[in-house]
């Protein structure tokens, strides 16, 4: 069952988180297909949206297609969240999230994401600015606080609300803990006492079980798939499908996982060009065979010298030849795990 944000209303309650370097556009294409009941667009710096730089207005696509659609932006300065946020909605976001929840060094040494809960007062002004600048619905992405010291989520999360923020996402882990340990789904409990708006619970979100247990710790509304996806991003619909029949996409076997892959491989290819795409499409097929490892369809030992294949291969023709005959030695009628 999906939940309403504003006056958007998604497909169920299961989403794709937004990953820098992970869910781009094709990624993000299959995601939606295969049932997600949001994606989220990568990591945008605002500022970069509004000077118009290549790799963000690339990251930033996806509008009008995907539906609902939200983008997620970054920044630390008012004036650019808020011009980012008006180009975003120009762009065709049904949703703009903000993201304080990003804990890598680039983005908080320049006090941006999870930096700037060490700071509320300035993360409200930006809240403001951004909330201010566009008429589709404002969300907030965060994690439980920047160490054990500071964990002011729910004390965020109400100025957030008072600022109208729609929705927040919180990340079951401090900053200083990157994704070290479990997230603590109990913990986001705290910001479920402190607000009204709906509520998503993230981090180690790997199966439908997962999911339930996120859901009943926190008491969150809906829970938002991030690394779990990895190798795999129809998993939020197939989650969602788990959950609640109808909702999200049907189990998938063999023949069609290959088929989405090839697919998310054609548009890699066609989005950054055959030379970037290979590369970049090669983080996607280590985790391709991650996940078949994972479910015993191929050992150890073959896992292996696939890998060496795949990541080695230059030529997209035989990289597609290769992942075909990999997916030929098996049952096709077995599901998607």
């Amino acid at each position: 069952m999906g939940i309403q944000i504003g006056k958007v209303t998604t497909r169920n309650n299961v989403f794709l988180a937004p990953m820098s370097g992970v869910t781009d556009e094709p990624f993000r294409k299959v995601a939606h297909d295969t049932g997600a009941g949001l994606v989220v667009s990568e990591m945008v710096a605002s500022d970069a949206l509004v000077q118009e730089r290549r790799d963000m207005v690339r990251r930033a696509r996806g509008a009008k297609q995907l539906q609902p659609f939200a983008m997620q932006l970054a920044g630390r300065e008012a004036k650019w969240m808020s011009e980012g946020a008006k180009v975003a909605q120009d762009m065709g976001a049904d949703i703009i999230d903000i993201n304080m929840g990003c804990p890598a060094r680039q983005v908080t040494g320049g006090l941006s994401g999870s930096a700037l809960m060490r700071d509320l007062g300035h993360a409200v002004t930006l809240i403001e600015a951004t909330v201010a600048a566009v008429k589709v619905p404002v969300t907030l992405k965060m994690r439980l606080g920047w160490d054990d010291g500071m964990r002011n989520a729910p004390e965020l999360a109400r100025y957030a609300e008072a600022s109208g923020i729609a929705m927040v996402t919180v990340h079951g882990r401090t900053r200083c803990q990157f994704y070290k340990g479990k997230a603590d789904w109990n913990a986001i409990l705290a910001v479920r006492d402190a607000i009204k708006i709906p509520l998503v619970a993230n981090g180690d979100c790997n199966t439908a079980d997962d999911a339930r247990a996120m859901l009943a710790a926190s008491g969150a509304d809906a829970v938002m798939v991030g690394r779990g996806a990895y190798g795999r991003p129809w998993l939020p619909g197939q989650i969602a499908e788990a959950l609640e029949r109808g909702t999200g996409g049907k189990p998938l076997g063999l023949s069609q996982e290959l088929a989405l892959l090839l697919r998310q491989q054609d548009e890699t290819l066609a989005l950054y060009g055959a030379t970037l795409g290979n590369k970049i499409f090669r983080k996607h097929l280590s985790w391709t065979v991650t996940r078949l490892e994972e479910r015993e369809l191929i050992s150890d030992e073959a896992a292996a010298s696939h890998r060496t294949a795949l990541l080695g291969e230059t030529d997209n023709a035989a990289v597609t030849r290769l992942l075909r005959s990999i997916y030929s030695d098996f049952p096709q009628e077995r599901l998607v795990a």
